[in-house]
């Protein structure tokens, strides 16, 4: 009796990643469109949009896989964005992409459902990598950050959480008073923390009382006394 010798069914190759890149800059968008060009058979750009409500028609239609964004789109958030989009389209991801070398929009972000924290300064091989990577599940973040990240999970295990966590601060207090003792203003806090100033006077009331303090320098004293900052 002849045998005969079943292979394996060939394994259909992967489609190329549908990707939505979301800046206020055309000349950004540009340079994403000419960097991923080179990547034809990875990644293929279903569509590009400068503001949110652009971004969340283009999702509405296009379903792509992911959807590339600033953390500041304008005058708007990109923060706000990705939040509405892994809410109203779980099946498309969020990576942000930006020059902000910064934990707190990384830690943000991070909260509102993105999958990536990438800086503008990544090259196209590296950016197709993560996007790859991204696209099977996991989370990617700037290998620039991720110091600062290691330091944040090494507080979490030792109980700590966040610098100020002892003292009845909450996260986003303690937010707020290390960019105090960075020496920014109520604006500068706000931008960083893409919220409202009305929104940081009421967390500076709250750390205040927290904290037996009745200013910002009486604030700064406490967490310079505390080691709450390095």
């Amino acid at each position: 009796m002849t045998r005969t010798t079943v292979g394996r069914m060939p394994v259909p190759p992967k489609r190329p990643l549908r990707l939505v890149p979301v800046d206020d800059h055309e000349m950004v968008l540009h340079g994403l469109d000419a960097m991923l060009g080179h990547f034809p058979d990875e990644v293929q750009i279903v569509g590009q949009a400068t503001t949110a409500a652009a971004a969340l028609t283009l999702v509405a239609e296009e379903s792509p896989d992911v959807v590339l964004c600033d953390v500041r789109i304008g005058k708007e958030s990109g923060l706000d964005l990705c939040k509405q989009i892994t809410t109203q389209y779980p099946d498309t991801k969020v990576v942000l992409l930006t020059v902000y070398d910064d934990e707190h929009y990384l830690f943000q972000g991070l909260r509102v459902g993105a999958s990536g924290y990438i800086l503008k300064r990544i090259d196209g091989q590296e950016l197709v990598g993560h996007l790859r990577r991204v696209r099977e599940g996991e989370t990617v973040v700037d290998h620039a950050l991720a110091g600062r990240v290691a330091l944040s999970a090494a507080r979490l295990s030792s109980g700590e959480f966040w610098p100020g966590a002892h003292l009845g601060l909450t996260q986003r207090e303690s937010e707020v008073l290390e960019l105090l003792v960075s020496g920014h203003s109520n604006k500068g806090v706000a931008s960083k923390l893409v919220v409202s100033e009305d929104t940081v006077k009421t967390h500076i009331r709250g750390l205040y009382r927290k904290l037996g303090v009745s200013d910002r320098s009486g604030a700064i004293s406490v967490a310079l006394r505390e080691g709450l900052f390095r």
